[in-house]
């Protein structure tokens, strides 16, 4: 099982950044605790950070015959990017949207997403544990879906 792990931009300042909203993890750490992660459930990830919207399509359409899972956190791009969310909808592979703080409970237009209409869930609120939850769940969708065909 393969699964792209793609932080949106601004994650790279995290730990520094605004930590009563994203937490005090490092982009480093959350990336540790996806790998352990991986680890346990048996997938292999590859996790990229981008600031640029053009960028992170690409690596979508990249992971087109590889991935079989994306985890996203577009972070700010989540509220207005139809170029991502088309990008996800074309490549057909299976993700999980994931937000460090709970964009419902923030700024009135932040509470919109563009692309948790391609996504299968949405995890927000939980902190760098929400990547954790995503990798879980994709990894028990993958594993019932090969099951079952």
């Amino acid at each position: 099982m393969n699964i792209l792990v793609i932080h949106g931009p601004n994650l790279n300042l995290l730990g520094m950044r605004e930590p009563g909203i994203y937490g005090t993890s490092t982009l480093q750490q959350v990336n540790e605790m996806v790998r352990a992660k991986a680890g346990q459930v048996g997938a292999e990830v590859r996790i990229v950070q981008h600031s640029s919207e053009g960028d992170i399509i690409d690596v979508i359409h990249s992971s087109i015959g590889w991935a079989d899972g994306i985890v996203i956190n577009p972070a700010a791009y989540t509220h207005y990017s139809i170029a991502i969310r088309d990008a996800i909808a074309a490549a057909r592979i299976a993700t999980v949207e994931v937000h460090l703080s709970n964009i419902f409970a923030r700024e009135e237009f932040r509470h919109k997403s563009v692309v948790s209409g391609v996504s299968l869930g949405v995890v927000s609120g939980l902190g760098a544990m929400g990547y954790v939850y995503a990798l879980d769940y994709l990894a028990q969708d993958y594993l019932a879906r090969r099951h079952q065909g």
